[in-house]
């Protein structure tokens, strides 16, 4: 059917990924402010329209691409299963939802959905100008637990940061290892990215250092909010599924990628819930 050709033009699954921080930033806000379930369905609504224009965005821009490389040319706009016109109204219109809901939300939400917009747009044309690719899809990310936060009412403090900046890291690290599949592919075509610029053993070794960074800034975390042992044991879970995540990637051998890349569907999840048990808890 028609709809399942558009859920895997975006990959509606990998919404995981961000999803669960907007919503950890929302409930870090409910220490200030009490949200209701309304409220967190326009930050679903907002963040599946916001990831769907996105990821439709780079698609699109990216067709061409895809088209020469054997592991993505079976995506839809390669093997013709959409067309330029209809991704480029889906995007159009994923973007317009974006906005719409983010007005319905407050009006600050909506006066900055068109930034948050040009912040993940940016991250699909960023490989053409800067080998710091990973680093833009990481910032786009970071909008997440931000949006959240500003969505749930919350107003000032360190919360937001720090979790952008672990996210920010979280993402930015695990993209850095899916990058490395496609280093002669981009070398030959002229793409840049951390594994293009660095090789990869020292594209590994900053993916590293980079979830390193990660858990410093959610264990920092319990230090501006007092989350408990609750909170500080689950931070050492999704350190542990990172430090796995990163066994399955070597410099001679990356067949495990995407296996490791799978992995990430599991780490906001896991810190979504151990989170809002130890609010709970609190």
């Amino acid at each position: 059917m028609r709809f399942l050709t558009y859920f895997s033009f975006v990959r509606v699954g990998h919404t995981v990924f961000a999803l669960p921080f907007a919503l950890t930033g929302a409930l870090l806000a409910t220490r200030q402010h009490d949200i209701t379930w309304a409220q967190v369905g326009w930050i679903v609504m907002a963040m599946v329209s916001a990831r769907s224009a996105a990821m439709g965005f780079n698609r699109l821009v990216d067709a061409g691409f895809d088209a020469l490389n054997p592991r993505t040319a079976m995506r839809e706009l390669p093997r013709g299963a959409m067309s330029r016109r209809e991704a480029a109204v889906f995007v159009a219109a994923a973007s317009a939802a974006f906005v719409w809901v983010s007005f319905r939300i407050s009006w600050l939400c909506g006066v900055l959905s068109p930034a948050a917009l040009a912040i993940v747009f940016w991250y699909s044309l960023a490989k053409r100008y800067t080998a710091y690719t990973q680093a833009f899809l990481g910032l786009a990310m970071a909008v997440a637990p931000v949006g959240g936060w500003l969505a749930a009412g919350g107003r000032g403090g360190w919360e937001p940061w720090l979790l952008g900046l672990a996210i920010g890291l979280w993402v930015g690290g695990f993209d850095v290892l899916y990058a490395c599949q496609d280093l002669e592919f981009d070398r030959a075509h002229g793409l840049r990215s951390i594994p293009v610029r660095f090789g990869v053993p020292h594209a590994l070794l900053i993916s590293r250092l980079m979830h390193v960074g990660t858990i410093a800034g959610m264990a920092a975390l319990a230090w501006v909010v007092p989350l408990g042992a609750t909170y500080l044991a689950g931070v050492g879970l999704v350190a542990a599924l990172l430090i796995y995540e990163q066994s399955l990637v070597s410099a001679t051998d990356l067949s495990q990628v995407k296996r490791a890349f799978d992995m990430n569907g599991y780490v906001g999840i896991v810190y979504l819930c151990v989170t809002a048990l130890a609010l709970y808890v609190g």
